[in-house]
C-alpha cells in the first residue's frame, strides 16, 4: 500500500504524489472521478480509451466511425456531468 501526506494549496488544489502517479500510470489532462465513500476522499484514474477498455471486458467487436463518435460523446458527457454534480 503506497500512502502519502499532501498539502491542501491555493484554490483547494492538490498534487498527486508521484509514486501514485507511477503505481496508478496517471497521465497529464487525464480524467479521475472523485467520490467521497463514508468521509473519505476516493480518486479514481478514468480510462484514456474506453473503447479499449470495452475491448478488453468485451473481446474483438467492430463499431463504426458514427458509433465511436456518439459513444465518446456520451462518455465525455457522462464524466462532465458527474463532475460538475459531486457524484
Amino acid at each position: 500500500m503506497i500512502s502519502e501526506v499532501v498539502r491542501v494549496g491555493n484554490r483547494y488544489t492538490i498534487v498527486i504524489p508521484r509514486r501514485v502517479r507511477t503505481a496508478l500510470g496517471i497521465k497529464k489532462g487525464q480524467m479521475l472521478r472523485m467520490t467521497l465513500e463514508e468521509g473519505k476522499i476516493v480518486i479514481e484514474p478514468l480510462p484514456d480509451d474506453p473503447f479499449k477498455e470495452f475491448e478488453e471486458v468485451l473481446g474483438d467487436f467492430q463499431y463504426s466511425r458514427e458509433d465511436r463518435r456518439r459513444a465518446e460523446e456520451f462518455l465525455l458527457k457522462e464524466a462532465r456531468d458527474r463532475a460538475g454534480s459531486g457524484y
